[in-house]
């Protein structure tokens, strides 16, 4: 299982942002005969970034396997070790350098009883190792009619809603480049059907409806034969475009060592046909493209799926045909649009088989295609050797694995494709803030880091507009934590008896959704603790907190915590909504709490703004002892202030059988304002005494008692134990 979690953290760029193509301002290679056609100026595309190229500190020759053993009765076989395993590659028996189990669970989501969708955790936390699955959906707006777009979304939010664990995270992108349906890795299936919901296919206008026009439009003019179609070379262009971002994954993705990596492609399949160079000039290219997609894939042990969100439908197409051209040696009909339709199914078929997947067509129930998805990437085993080859000849080695035990079938690739050319340089670190490289490796990284542990919450404030003020809040454990023992009195300025000294470096980077750092820091604590202090942070833990100024969007906060003397490092990433506080009737800032219990944590740097308002430092605990007093404060925003009026603002805790707990109410006056928009500052203090252990949820609702349609709230599930 460690091999699994040993996931490698490169020092690459964002996901989405290794998407764009490398070098496609070029559009078309050196040699070709034409040059693509303009498009009216609202539909020319825009070129791809041109990106650094991507590279990993991974031995050339190492090679890793999936393979997935069963017995007769197509039962999972888990009791394999790295000596039963037989692999060849080019038919020369392979030393297999490690064999390791993965077998994960489904964890399923669980909302309170008396909710229909799960609370989404206000806290993210590392303290438990991921074991979950890593998946990106890949959104193919450019090989997806308009028409058709509803069926991808339905498609993929049925996937992420009904198939995919609590403890899974995926990624979602799009061929194009658009940002809007593009989301980094994440667990939120609120954000990840957000993005897909946004999804809308720009599928050009079929080949064959393009050469009846052309036709039409050169009769007379003593043309003859076949109509080329007028809009090759931007379909090529597209084709490169899509295969490009496939492999750019696939580079990616490689990085990700001891796990299997699946790539779930919605698409109707590239529409250009490279078995007639003759009739497509670029059929040549975009095959050459297409290759270099699936050798990347087989490199990096990469799985493509493919889903064709059509289903059984019909030709909707054939609808435009109008008139057909009097000679059938044309073939502008029907059975053109028939053979279009065999060249995209082609093209998906082409990709998930050589790269050990299968493409679902011709359905319109993806419901076995999802499950077994999911049961691929569940349980396996991950076997690695170094080749006897490691020359860079580009050619693709056959593999083979089987096991020494009769009656058992094995599934794994069947090969894959050595690289070419000359091992690439180093790429440059990213920029952003001056963190260790160990930090931007643990920042980069997809899933949690857990050297480290790290339980972190940020809540969002109004700020000096436009921009918000977002207190981060982060709680190391202190049982990683190695402290040296140091004299005092060789500090400046001296201190008596012996001190435990130790420096904790905490890192956090905002991203926009368009992978742009927006805000971050490095901040380092220098600790030197008394013993009664040092034994505290040892069975407590430390806490520190960090302001960011955000201004209204969506961001992915990547943070990470290394300590000085041991090298013990963590991190988690963190999805924040920043609302624009300056909008809505009434909004409302994050929930920050505090017990008893949680201000035992010792607090590096408390943030002054909350000393005179919380008994404590705001806390990330959200599990508290049967007797213990939280306490709470939220900042309620107030934008109609014109006619005076009243807010309500109530606080409920509700157990998970629905029963309410405790309740309070607090009526505040929009006088309080002096006619200016401003804020309402609620607290309240939550006795847990006879409050049985459990889950619950604590809820603080705003209502202006002038308008039912102006009101904010939020919600904060919490253990008692």
């Amino acid at each position: 299982m460690k091999a699994f979690l040993d996931i490698m953290r490169t020092n690459t760029r964002r996901l989405i942002a290794l998407t764009l193509v490398a070098g496609l301002a070029t559009v078309f290679p050196m040699g070709a005969q034409q040059t693509p056609p303009p498009k009216p100026p609202a539909e020319q595309p825009k070129p791809p970034a041109e990106q650094p190229p991507v590279t990993f500190k991974v031995e050339i020759n190492y090679v890793e396997i999936d393979a997935i053993v069963t017995d007769s009765q197509g039962n999972f076989v888990r009791t394999l070790t790295k000596d039963d395993f037989i692999v060849s590659e080019q038919g020369k028996p392979q030393r297999v350098s490690i064999a390791s189990l993965v077998d994960i669970p489904v964890e399923k989501f669980d909302p309170p009883l008396f909710k229909t969708k799960p609370i989404e955790s206000d806290v993210r936390s590392n303290k438990k190792e991921f074991d979950g699955r890593v998946f990106v959906l890949v959104l193919d707006d450019q090989f997806t009619g308009f028409s058709r777009s509803a069926r991808v979304k339905a498609a993929a939010s049925q996937f992420i809603e009904r198939y995919m664990g609590a403890n899974d995270v995926a990624a979602i992108v799009q061929t194009s480049g658009a940002k809007s349906t593009s989301q980094e890795f994440t667990g939120s299936r609120q954000r990840l059907l957000r993005a897909v919901n946004n999804f809308m296919g720009q599928k050009e206008r079929s080949a064959t409806l393009d050469r009846i026009d052309e036709y039409y439009r050169t009769l007379g003019t003593g043309a003859t034969g076949r109509p080329r179609d007028p809009n090759d070379a931007y379909r090529a262009y597209r084709a490169r475009t899509t295969y490009s971002v496939l492999q750019n994954l696939a580079n990616y993705m490689g990085g990700m060592r001891g796990r299997r990596k699946a790539v779930v492609l919605f698409s109707e399949g590239v529409d250009y046909d490279v078995s007639d160079p003759f009739a497509n000039s670029y059929a040549t290219d975009v095959l050459q493209f297409s290759q270099d997609a699936i050798a990347a894939a087989t490199r990096a042990n990469v799985v493509f799926y493919a889903i064709d969100p059509r289903g059984l439908a019909g030709f909707e197409d054939a609808a435009e045909i109008g008139s057909l051209p009097n000679d059938p040696s044309l073939n502008l009909g029907v059975g053109s649009l028939q053979r279009e339709l065999q060249i995209q199914q082609d093209s998906l078929r082409m990709l998930a088989g050589e790269t050990g997947g299968f493409a679902a067509l011709n359905s319109n129930d993806f419901s076995k295609s999802f499950a077994r998805i999911i049961q691929d990437n569940s349980s396996y085993y991950v076997l690695g050797y170094y080749s006897d080859d490691s020359k860079r000849d580009g050619r693709f080695r056959n593999l083979t694995v089987k096991v020494k035990q009769p009656g058992l079938e094995v599934r794994a690739r069947k090969g894959y494709t050595a690289p070419r050319g000359r091992p690439p340089a180093g790429t440059a670190t990213p920029p952003g803030i001056a963190a260790s490289v160990a930090m931007r490796e643990a920042l980069d990284s997809p899933v949690p880091v857990t050297g480290l542990s790290i339980s972190a919450f940020a809540a969002p404030m109004m700020g000096a507009r436009p921009n918000a003020s977002v207190l981060v809040v982060a709680e190391l454990g202190g049982q990683a934590l190695k402290f040296k023992e140091v004299d005092g009195k060789s500090l400046k300025p001296p201190q008596d008896g012996v001190l435990f000294a130790n420096d904790i470096e905490l890192a956090i980077v905002a991203m926009n959704e368009e992978g742009k750092i927006k805000d971050g820091a490095k901040d380092t604590a220098q600790l030197k603790l008394r013993a009664e202090t040092y034994a505290n942070v040892q069975k407590n833990g430390i806490r520190l907190t960090r302001r960011l100024e955000l201004p209204p969007g969506t961001y992915q906060l990547k943070i990470g915590a290394r300590e000085g003397n041991g090298g013990a490092i963590g991190s988690v990433t963190y999805d924040l909504d920043v609302p624009d506080f300056s909008k809505a009737d009434l909004s409302m800032g994050g929930l920050l709490l505090t017990s008893a219990s949680s201000s035992r944590i010792p607090t590096a740097n408390p943030d002054r703004d909350f000393k005179e308002i919380l008994p404590g430092s705001p806390t990330a605990v959200r599990e508290f002892p049967s007797g213990d007093e939280l306490a709470l404060a939220v900042d309620v925003y107030d934008n109609k202030v014109a006619t005076p009026h009243r807010v309500e603002i109530r606080t409920t805790v509700t157990a998970d059988d629905g029963n309410v707990v405790f309740t309070s109410t607090d009526e505040r006056k929009s006088e309080e304002l002096k006619g200016a928009n401003g804020t309402y500052g609620h607290v309240a203090t939550i006795p847990l005494k006879g409050v049985a252990p459990g889950r619950y949820v604590l809820r603080v609702e705003a209502q202006s008692l002038l308008s039912k349609n102006a009101s904010a709230s939020r919600e904060v599930e919490f253990t008692v134990r």
